[in-house]
C-alpha cells in the first residue's frame, strides 16, 4: 500500500481528533491494526472502508481516491490486453459496448485528481 494512502488515514484520524484506540474501537478491531493501517503495512477490508468513511466524515472517493487511481491503472492494463473473444453468443452480445464504456470510465480522471 502506499505511504500517502497511510498517511491520509493518520490525519484523517488526527484532524478527527481520535486517537488509534478510539478508532480501533470503533472498528471492532485492536489499535495495532490501525496502526498497520496508518503505516501502510495492510489495506482495509470493504467493511473497514465502509466504517472509515463513516468515522472520518468523508466520501469513499475522498478517503481512498489513491486506491481508486491504483485500481484504476490496473484494470486499465488488463483491459488493455483482454483475450478476444472469437464467436460472439446471445449470452456475450453487450460485450462490446460493456468493453467500451468501461474504457471510458477508466479515462476518465476521477474527481479527487486520481486517474
Amino acid at each position: 500500500m502506499t505511504t500517502e494512502f497511510a498517511l491520509d488515514l493518520r490525519l484523517a484520524r488526527r484532524k478527527a481528533g481520535y486517537t488509534q484506540g478510539d478508532v480501533a474501537h470503533l472498528l471492532a478491531s485492536h489499535q495495532s491494526a490501525v496502526s498497520d493501517l496508518e503505516l501502510g503495512k495492510i489495506r482495509p477490508s470493504l467493511e473497514q472502508i465502509i466504517e472509515l468513511s463513516l468515522i472520518y466524515g468523508r466520501s469513499f472517493e475522498s478517503l481512498f481516491g489513491e486506491l481508486m487511481a491504483e485500481r484504476r491503472k490496473q484494470l486499465k492494463k488488463r483491459l488493455s490486453c483482454l483475450p478476444d473473444l472469437g464467436k460472439q453468443t446471445a449470452h456475450t452480445f453487450n460485450r462490446p459496448a460493456s468493453l467500451e464504456r468501461l474504457k471510458r470510465r477508466l479515462a476518465k480522471p476521477s474527481k479527487n485528481g486520481g486517474a
